[in-house]
């Protein structure tokens, strides 16, 4: 069984994936080529925003973002521990200083209820993270956001093509940013990432950042970094793009499944917590996420029973050395560290047939 199925994927795809890539060698334009701009329209018009920018990796697309909102050292971004390290890498990374607040009991992913008594006259941008397939309460932050003046930056590696309350996850702030790392749901063969937005400057301001700061020719107006995506990797997600939401839909039968079993057995009964989507979410199933307070013993189990399983995220990050000098101790965010300790992902593909779902339901009986 394939915790993440690409060969199946590539199987269904295979005859316009060889075609796309033999276009790139045929032209030879590897870097920003003409696959990058025709994934940029395609993208943009799927989220349903203006502006697409094409870039590197889901941790360069940060930023370039932070960058192009003029995040300086010493400002404040109030972001969440229970995420992958880029998240906060790119805050620390530019100089600015990661702020975090913790997260929600069901969805895990930012709890607004904390983000207000957070903001301060240094705070200069707030980062919510979609965890494993759904935006975080994208509404409130962003109240919260206005009242304050502040630009949202949605983290949306695990979450695009997901809706909240009807729109896309990457339309929902002042900038999305997405990852195609091969694991996601909509994912290329190497790194790769998104940003979108519907500001014209900031649109501007992300294609400058993404070419060391190059305007047009030997004119650098601003600093940037060599963030350009790859043209075989554009021609990639381009080959997946048709399929994408089949995909989605195949992801949510697998996750009803598992739901709709787990929800009667004995485990949950036990104290297993499955995972919640939030109200006027859909969620993309970047992962199946289940806490449970045997989590190794599970995960024997599983393994046992041929099972994979994997524990994102085991050291929240305000537990990670590299952040000690933030000052942030065990138990200051205790719903992150809960679901740090426990969480335990269930394989998630398009592609689980249904003896591999009752495989793996069957492992918890």
């Amino acid at each position: 069984m394939e915790f993440i199925d690409l060969k199946s994927q590539q199987t269904l795809i295979r005859p316009d994936l060889d075609k796309r890539i033999a276009a790139v060698l045929d032209h030879g334009r590897y870097i920003m080529g003409p696959e990058v701009a025709e994934l940029e329209e395609a993208l943009a018009e799927y989220v349903g925003v203006k502006h697409c920018i094409g870039a590197s990796s889901g941790t360069d697309t940060l930023l370039i973002a932070l960058m192009a909102l003029d995040i300086q050292p010493g400002d404040e971004v109030i972001t969440v521990p229970y995420t992958w390290i880029s998240t906060a890498e790119m805050i620390a990374l530019i100089g600015a200083k990661p702020v975090f607040i913790d997260v929600e009991e069901d969805s895990w992913n930012m709890d607004p209820a904390q983000l207000e008594a957070a903001i301060t006259d240094r705070t200069k941008a707030i980062m919510p993270v979609g965890i494993y397939g759904q935006t975080a309460d994208m509404t409130a932050i962003n109240e919260i956001a206005k009242r304050h003046n502040l630009p949202v930056l949605e983290d949306a590696a695990q979450s695009f093509g997901s809706t909240h309350y009807g729109v896309k996850s990457c339309a929902l702030s002042t900038i999305g940013s997405t990852s195609f790392f091969p694991s996601k749901p909509l994912g290329c063969y190497g790194d790769g990432g998104a940003l979108f937005t519907d500001d014209d400057d900031l649109a501007d301001r992300m294609r400058q950042v993404r070419v060391h700061g190059q305007a047009k020719k030997h004119h650098h107006p601003v600093l940037g970094i060599n963030g350009r995506l790859d043209s075989l990797q554009a021609a990639v997600v381009l080959a997946k793009l048709p399929i994408f939401d089949d995909e989605v839909s195949r992801r949510q039968r697998v996750a009803a499944a598992y739901e709709s079993a787990l929800s009667e057995s004995a485990a949950v009964a036990a104290g297993l917590q499955l995972p919640a989507i939030s109200e006027g979410n859909t969620s993309v199933w970047a992962q199946y996420t289940i806490l449970s307070k045997n989590r190794d013993t599970l995960r024997e189990k599983l393994a046992a029973a041929n099972i994979p399983s994997v524990s994102y995220y085991a050291i929240p990050l305000h537990l990670q050395p590299v952040f000690r000098r933030l000052g942030y101790r065990i138990g200051d965010f205790p719903v992150a560290e809960r679901v740090a300790t426990e969480g335990l992902s269930l394989p998630m593909n398009p592609y689980l047939s249904d003896d591999d779902i009752y495989q793996v339901i069957n492992a918890f009986s």
